[in-house]
């Protein structure tokens, strides 16, 4: 029987970050407690988009711009449009972009991803959607965004089992309760949804892959 502490160091030396710029982003998400994608997630997230040859990505939640950069980095031949309602995250965000050659594969908008009216760029679908905003509003983020995606897209959903509360088995406390059921709902109603097939991947808080069919 493997050590689970001595395999999770061994998987952090193995996909350790080196790039200055990501680990100044990741020290400063800590710093100042603004959540961002869990590395393990996220390195699985981006296998995934280089597997499918992604080309035009929606981000529903760009916080400081992590996720997004990452993969414009990892996806040379795709451009990323991100969706951030908080004004400071969003221009912290921009304080990032501009210390990349990232700028032509990527998009900020400062917006509400559930109230704004964007046409983006020539009307362009997108072959996948991106969610890791409000985890209460997953099910009205895939609603109004389904109609952009092209044939086979993904649906990449973060935080979808929120601290292993969603599985039950654990003690919930009141605050999260109603979170809690909205995460549950959505889970179920994405694994039956007739357009999708979705896969829940037990990495970082958990991640649903949905497949456009």
């Amino acid at each position: 029987m493997y050590n689970q502490e001595e395999l999770k160091k061994y998987l952090q030396y193995m996909n350790q970050e080196s790039n200055p710029l990501f680990l100044a982003m990741e020290a400063y998400a800590a710093e100042n407690k603004i959540p961002i994608m869990e590395k393990e997630a996220l390195d699985v997230m981006l296998q995934l988009l280089q597997l499918h040859n992604s080309k035009r990505i929606l981000e529903i939640g760009t916080a400081i711009g992590y996720s997004a950069l990452k993969m414009a980095s990892a996806l040379p031949d795709a451009h990323v449009v991100s969706l951030e309602r908080d004004a400071a995250r969003y221009e912290k965000a921009q304080e990032f972009r501009h210390q990349t050659s990232l700028s032509n594969q990527t998009t900020f908008y400062l917006t509400d991803a559930l109230e704004n009216e964007l046409m983006f760029e020539n009307n362009q679908e997108f072959d996948v959607l991106f969610i890791d905003a409000a985890k209460g509003k997953n099910k009205e983020f895939l609603t109004k965004y389904l109609p952009l995606l092209t044939e086979n897209a993904l649906v990449i959903t973060d935080n979808v089992f929120f601290k292993g509360m969603v599985a039950g088995g654990v003690e919930i406390p009141k605050r999260f309760l109603p979170m809690v059921r909205k995460l549950r709902d959505y889970n179920e109603w994405l694994r039956n949804h007739e357009e999708f097939q979705t896969r829940f991947l037990a990495v970082g808080d958990g991640i649903a892959v949905s497949k456009k069919i």
